[in-house]
């Protein structure tokens, strides 16, 4: 039994979707309706974001508590965070994986010198997290230029987590530099996978292109009109895509 609580919504095949780092399962309202209208959507709190604030884990762990989650092979999907989560639960449980959805997703960074700078990057901020508090936090994060394409929503505001130490302690343990360099493992993907990214958003543009050619059966698709957040900024768009490749 996981620690995870699933949010039920919709009927039709089931869809599990991972949120990104700040949101929770109550996130991108207007995305997940739609996915709703044809499929029962499964979302949840990742460790260290809302009602899974005080449950803190690495990205290996947070793969095996999702894993537990499904008792049956299920559609996965995640954006950002929650995309380089469902990329390492299709690794370590491939059985539990019937497609895959990647919006906005990483295979890590492959120099090691690199991976160590953002890593402590990550911890400074971390400290900074929890001395600022979330909420002065989430004003900083959601106005770098990642976002800038984003309209001012204060329902999706309101759905983001607000426990300083949970998300901090997901920065320190989840962060891209605590990632294994997933380059040389993605060809073991073996299920049909779709790597999906803004139109705007250039360096996850290159690595959804390079997720979809080194996973065995890769689709590529880019949301026009849109940044990193795509499912927030073009949430239509973004569906259909989604809905297209999975009917």
């Amino acid at each position: 039994m996981s620690l995870l609580k699933v949010r039920r919504e919709g009927e039709g095949p089931v869809l599990v979707w991972l949120h990104g780092f700040t949101q929770t399962s109550r996130s991108a309202a207007r995305f997940r309706s739609i996915l709703a209208e044809t499929r029962e959507l499964w979302t949840l709190d990742l460790p260290g974001h809302g009602d899974a604030a005080a449950l803190w884990a690495s990205l290996d762990e947070c793969a095996d508590l999702v894993a537990e989650v499904l008792d049956a092979p299920a559609d996965l999907g995640g954006y950002s965070f929650g995309g380089r989560v469902a990329l390492h639960v299709a690794l370590r449980h491939p059985a539990v994986v019937s497609r895959l959805v990647l919006l906005g997703a990483t295979r890590g960074i492959e120099d090691p010198s690199q991976r160590d700078d953002r890593r402590r990057h990550d911890d400074a901020l971390a400290d900074h997290i929890e001395a600022v508090g979330a909420d002065a936090f989430l004003d900083e994060w959601l106005a770098q230029p990642l976002f800038a394409d984003l309209a001012k929503d204060p329902a999706e505001l309101a759905s983001r987590s607000r426990d300083p130490r949970g998300l901090a302690e997901s920065l320190r343990r989840c962060g891209t530099g605590t990632q294994e360099w997933l380059g040389e493992r993605i060809g073991e993907i073996t299920v049909s996978t779709l790597a999906l990214a803004g139109e705007f958003d250039h360096k996850f543009r290159l690595e959804a292109r390079a997720i979809a050619t080194g996973v065995r059966h890769g689709t590529l698709a880019v949301v026009e009109r849109a940044g990193h957040a795509a499912h927030l900024a073009q949430p239509e768009v973004t569906a259909a895509h989604v809905n297209e490749f999975l009917a």
